[in-house]
């Protein structure tokens, strides 16, 4: 099922995801939905956060960019080492037609569970390894606005709330 994306200033962005505590099938439709979700909006990556749910799930799919890649859940996701450094231009399916150079680490080692509850460790590059920094944000509360200067941040939270306002005024299908 294709979820409603939130859009950023929304408050619920800015809160702290809790861990799952365990690994059931509640979780395995939520991930599902994500995906679809994801994909239906054309995105690499989502956090449970951005369609409401505030639990430490993201999902990944970086094949556009990195073909050998494949689609991946992560739950409770926690960075446990950090390489090197790259900018790279965001964007994020909460802050629609925005997109600005954020500073990342090049390569990460995450430790997370899979959609089965067994834990993973995993070395990411490339797109993988940027996408992971950026959900992982998601899950505490951060969007990559806040990692831009506070008078570009003020430009994209009033062109939002601009975009926020027309979905609310939309008639509904």
């Amino acid at each position: 099922m294709v979820r409603e994306i939130l859009i950023w200033p929304d408050p619920v962005l800015k809160q702290k995801a809790r861990p799952v505590a365990r690994v059931d099938d509640t979780v395995r439709t939520l991930i599902r939905d994500m995906f679809e979700t994801m994909y239906a909006a054309q995105g690499v990556g989502l956090a449970a956060p951005q369609v409401g749910v505030l639990q430490r799930v993201i999902v990944l799919d970086t094949r556009p960019s990195q073909p050998e890649s494949q689609p991946l859940a992560m739950i409770n996701p926690e960075l446990i080492a950090l390489e090197g450094k790259a900018t790279y231009h965001e964007s994020c399916l909460s802050i629609p037609g925005e997109s600005e150079d954020v500073d990342r680490a090049a390569v990460v080692t995450v430790r997370y569970l899979d959609e089965e509850g067994h834990e993973q460790t995993r070395v990411c590059d490339g797109l993988l390894a940027i996408a992971v920094q950026h959900e992982t944000d998601h899950l505490n509360g951060t969007v990559y606005v806040d990692h831009v200067s506070s008078l570009k941040r003020e430009f994209i939270r009033k062109r939002m709330k601009r975009v926020k306002a027309s979905r609310e005024t939309r008639p509904s299908a």
